[in-house]
């Protein structure tokens, strides 16, 4: 994420790891959740903040999910099931479950499939927002597999030459281990930026960037503040002129993926706040020794890092290697969080009666 997106350090407040999930455990047990899916609830939530993607944790969506519970958006405790099934594939109902639990288990369904088969592809229908993407995918990463994860969302962003919204921000995220090396995460919007960061955005008082937003479908090419809720996101690439056709075709596969081959409907026909999905792992041992692709990854990764930076830079990067830095940084320092967020959380524990302790 972008640095202008973090909190200043003048104003965090930090907070260790372990006291933010057991705060956060028992606000979504409050709201109705098990003791078992909201610890992994938490886990999901607290690892996105650990990794420095604070869109996706306890900043923007805990009170989120904490609304649409108490609102009925949201089922805390859903009848989810397969609908459809091969020995490779499974189609889920979510039954309008908390995406960051369902999205686990239908990640462990394609994981356990894809060990028995060589690939295990899970498609999620019914479905709620999943937080971070790729807490989903890397759960492959233990079991020496390659993990895939993408959400169709509900329509946020201007196709290319659209003066309407038509298909959601819809992330992608892949991952793949390595030996010795942070293993590759890739996670993205296919959208320039998420929509969270437009909260985060007015919250820190930031404007945006040239081209990524308009409010008609011509990009606005200039910085702006951060607009209102109904601002149109533009696809990656901004303009067609700069490949925004790429990132609109992008956002369309996941729809296919993760809303279509599960009967949903998607991109325009999509209904707002219901959010489907897509889950796969596949078994490195079906193609290769695990151990000899490792070190191939670990080649490769060092490769990327060994080359030149560019003037004003002072290293090459990958994919997952700097939000691995920031986690093992946020362990032993605390997460930090907003002011606001603080004052949300004292807040949320004072209406459902759980301790403050932050």
């Amino acid at each position: 994420m972008l640095e202008q997106f973090h909190v200043p350090e003048d104003i965090a407040h930090r907070v260790e790891p372990s006291v933010l999930t057991e705060t956060t455990v028992a606000l979504l047990e409050r709201s109705g959740l098990t003791d078992e899916d909201a610890r992994l609830a938490a886990d999901v939530l607290v690892s996105a903040d650990l990794r420095g993607v604070e869109t996706h944790g306890v900043s923007n969506m805990l009170r989120t999910y904490v609304r649409d519970l108490a609102s009925g958006h949201l089922n805390p405790k859903p009848n989810w099931r397969v609908v459809r099934e091969t020995p490779a594939c499974a189609t889920i109902d979510a039954d309008m479950g908390i995406g960051i639990v369902i999205a686990p288990k239908a990640m462990r369904i394609a994981i356990e499939k894809g060990k028995a088969t060589g690939a295990g592809l899970v498609t999620i229908g019914n479905g709620r927002h999943l937080g971070m993407a790729a807490y989903h995918a890397m759960m492959a990463l233990e079991h020496d597999m390659i993990g895939q994860c993408m959400s169709s969302c509900g329509p946020r962003v201007a196709p290319t030459f659209s003066a309407q919204k038509g298909f959601g921000t819809n992330p992608i995220a892949f991952a793949a281990p390595a030996g010795e090396e942070p293993p590759f995460v890739f996670d993205a919007a296919t959208s320039v930026l998420a929509h969270n960061k437009i909260g985060i955005a007015r919250r820190l008082g930031i404007p945006l960037e040239p081209g990524w937003v308009t409010t008609d479908g011509t990009p606005i090419m200039e910085r702006i503040p951060a607009p209102p809720e109904d601002v149109m996101l533009l696809p990656i690439g901004a303009t067609r002129e700069m490949g925004s056709h790429k990132g609109y075709s992008l956002g369309m596969v996941v729809d296919i993926l993760g809303g279509l081959l599960n009967g949903s409907p998607a991109g325009p026909l999509a209904i707002s706040g219901k959010n489907n999905h897509f889950v796969a792992a596949y078994d490195i041992a079906a193609f290769i020794d695990p151990t000899e692709f490792k070190q191939g990854m670990d080649t490769y990764l060092r490769a990327m890092r060994g080359l030149k930076p560019a003037p004003g830079h002072n290293r090459v990067v990958y994919a997952g290697l700097q939000s691995h830095e920031t986690a093992a940084r946020r362990r032993a320092e605390g997460i930090p969080l907003h002011p606001e967020v603080i004052d949300w959380f004292r807040g949320a524990c004072r209406d459902l009666g759980v301790a403050f302790r932050l």
